[in-house]
């Protein structure tokens, strides 16, 4: 039986770079990994669409971000420029007990909101 999980996350750009702009580095490196800021760098538009992604991601785990962390979600570019999820720890750990095995996910942003939508699918082992 196939199984199914999607999240979504919408986020305020503006609001967004205040928290970047109170906690400097500290908050980038407590929800980027060094992958991720090295590929995007300070583009706060492109760094919010991946904030969204990581929100939308632990809600189609059903977790939220308090069982898993940040830094476990990772959201990079393909070879086509694509973003492509990687996921770490608790995360890949939570993806596999859902049985979600293939994930799609897509991004966009505009002057004011950024906006991630992500898809999990897997088969049911029974």
């Amino acid at each position: 039986m196939d199984h199914l999980s999607t999240g979504i996350d919408l986020v305020e750009i503006d609001r967004f770079q205040d928290a970047i702009q109170r906690h400097k580095e500290r908050f980038l490196h407590r929800v980027f990994t060094e992958r991720e800021l090295d590929e995007v760098g300070h583009d706060v538009a492109s760094l919010a669409a991946r904030f969204a992604a990581k929100e939308a991601v632990s809600k189609a785990l059903g977790t939220g971000i308090s069982l898993i962390t940040w830094r476990e979600i990772e959201v990079l570019r393909g070879e086509a420029r694509q973003p492509v999820l990687y996921l770490h720890g608790e995360a890949a750990r939570r993806a596999e007990s859902l049985s979600l095995r293939t994930w799609s996910l897509s991004l966009s942003h505009t002057q004011n909101y950024a906006i991630a939508m992500v898809v999990g699918i897997g088969k049911d082992e029974n």
